[in-house]
């Protein structure tokens, strides 16, 4: 991936960190990845130039970032969020103007005229014709009735669907007709099948608004995607965090040891000596950003038991292994049946995850900030300093 790509990522990664609304349950970073990676299938099997790659990329990457100001037109405003950073970074108006139509064209109502904007089209489609389709409807259809107040039947639901993938979408691109299209309409079938089932039953619209108002008294299938979607986007982000923290335990490990192995033997020297203070610092720079690193990635280990007294009072969350990982077998699952014999405990343990998990990320996220912060200083004083020992000493002969 180019700097600039991995730039664009960082730049959505962040935005979506800080400003998206934890209602997108479906758009969000981890729809931004999933349809970044269609794109690169599609680019690896259509006829994109290189130049043409980088634009739809680039495009792939902000088309939904206008979700963090709303859904409506989201479109125009996920490009106007990519207008100031095309512009940092030089962009022509005639490639700014090509990224804007390619977003743009991933409006469904909007008609999808060039070549680049029908591959990211089928890219930010591609779900429909994926065996992970039901799972991906599920975190939609959450975001759906979060964002709109509205809880929707089984039976409306998928007549939704079925109408939108049967009326209003379709596959535009070669690749994604012959590998895609027939799973879209393995999707189709099932629904169809669904929709079928509903209405063989003869329901009345009293029924149905009873079989829904009971269906809400019920624990709820959207309760339990909000859970596991939320708890996936915290597993990513701890995972993003480790291998940023890894990255720099790299790097500075490298510099130590071509310091030790090339520097300070030169100190050794009258002649070398101005090398000691910059040679020290950058050595300094380098252990206290490791440092920080292992202090970002340490894992946090409890004290692994419980009593009965403790899963009575539900003050035990049984669902993370630091709290049980000492106790027998035969007491946790005594104190699982109990959670799972009672919602409001199974909800307030997946709760209790979710906070102590966001404190864990919270913490690895400030220590890998204040070791970009040691990093990125102390290599500016290291510079600064090897430049003025260089100029004290009439230049760099001394050192070869």
């Amino acid at each position: 991936m180019s700097d600039l790509l991995q730039k664009a990522e960082q730049f959505v990664f962040e935005l979506f960190k800080d400003k998206l609304s934890s209602e997108h349950t479906y758009h969000n970073f981890l729809h931004t990845e999933f349809v970044v990676q269609k794109t690169k299938e599609l680019i690896e099997n259509e006829s994109v130039s290189d130049q043409e790659k980088e634009l739809l990329l680039l495009a792939a990457w902000f088309h939904d970032t206008g979700h963090v100001q709303g859904a409506e037109n989201h479109e125009e405003k996920s490009f106007e969020i990519a207008i100031s950073f095309l512009k940092e970074n030089n962009f022509s108006d005639a490639e700014i103007q090509s990224i804007k139509e390619i977003i743009l064209n991933t409006c469904i109502n909007h008609n999808a005229s060039c070549k680049l904007g029908k591959i990211l089209r089928d890219a930010d489609s591609a779900h429909l014709g994926s065996e992970m389709y039901e799972e991906i409807s599920r975190q939609l259809r959450l975001e759906w009735e979060l964002i709109n107040g509205k809880k929707l039947t089984d039976y409306e639901w998928n007549l939704e669907n079925y109408n939108f993938l049967t009326r209003e979408h379709k596959y535009f691109t070669d690749y994604a007709k012959m590998h895609w299209q027939p799973v879209k309409m393995q999707n189709v079938f099932k629904i169809q099948n669904e929709i079928n089932t509903y209405r063989n039953e003869g329901l009345s619209k009293q029924e149905i608004k009873k079989k829904k108002l009971e269906k809400l008294e019920r624990p709820e299938r959207g309760i339990e995607t909000m859970f596991r979607v939320t708890l996936n986007n915290h597993t990513r982000l701890s995972e993003i965090a480790d291998s940023k923290a890894n990255i720099l335990l790299s790097v500075n490990a490298i510099i130590i040891s071509i310091a030790l192995s090339t520097l300070l033997p030169k100190l050794g020297t009258p002649k070398n000596a101005y090398l000691v203070v910059p040679t020290l610092t950058m050595l300094l720079v380098s252990v206290l950003s490791i440092i920080f690193a292992i202090l970002a990635t340490k894992p946090n280990i409890t004290k692994g038991v419980f009593t009965q007294e403790d899963v009575q009072n539900k003050k035990v969350n049984l669902l993370f292994f630091g709290n049980f990982y000492k106790m027998p077998l035969d007491k946790y699952e005594s104190g699982m049946n109990e959670v799972m014999n009672d919602r409001a405990y199974l909800y307030n343990s997946l709760t209790r995850d979710l906070y102590y998990l966001g404190l864990v990320l919270n913490k690895k996220y400030k220590m890998l900030r204040l070791t970009y912060y040691v990093f990125m200083f102390g290599t500016i004083a290291t510079v600064i300093a090897f430049v003025y020992a260089f100029q004290q000493n009439g230049g760099m002969e001394g050192l070869f």
